[in-house]
């Protein structure tokens, strides 16, 4: 099976989606613009335009969950990680504790931040809604300012009424 992959402007730069039909591989942002712009405007193969659907509706606030096929490429407990990240509601965070509890080990707490850290599927699979215990936005592949973006963007403050 051929891999394919496309690429798609969103607010927080472009992203380069890889996978075949078997699934959703990959989803990264890229941080360079002046070679992504380049290859932007190309047609996006059939296996991956779902994913390109659900994350403009995700961006557009239409979409809250993805169904997606995903297959990313890890190891077990990297996928294991990976599996308990889509379980963490739209809008709400845990910790990187409370993620290592839901997998059974409260010792395990760096593994689980390290693989938090490799999760190829952005967004899709949420690990920017993982925090630090004392509610700092630690660590985020993306950039700090991608995942404060993020939360924003999932649970937006509500101007309160004056009257």
């Amino acid at each position: 099976m051929t891999t394919k992959t496309t690429y798609h402007q969103t607010p927080l730069g472009i992203a380069e989606i890889v996978g075949d039909e078997n699934g959703i591989q990959s989803v990264s942002v890229l941080n360079n613009d002046a070679i992504a712009n380049s290859i932007l405007y190309q047609k996006t193969p059939g296996c991956l335009q779902d994913c390109v659907n659900q994350l403009e509706e995700y961006f557009i606030g239409k979409r809250r969950s993805f169904d997606l096929t995903l297959n990313p490429k890890g190891t077990p407990f990297q996928k294991k990680v990976w599996e308990a990240l889509l379980n963490i509601p739209y809008g709400k965070t845990r910790t990187y504790l409370q993620q290592s509890k839901a997998l059974g080990d409260v010792k395990a707490i760096r593994a689980v931040a390290s693989a938090n850290g490799k999760n190829p599927i952005w967004i899709i699979v949420p690990c920017h809604r993982v925090i630090g215990s004392d509610g700092s936005l630690t660590g985020y592949a993306g950039g700090i300012w991608r995942k404060k973006w993020l939360l924003a963007h999932e649970n937006p403050v509500k101007q309160q009424s004056l009257f």
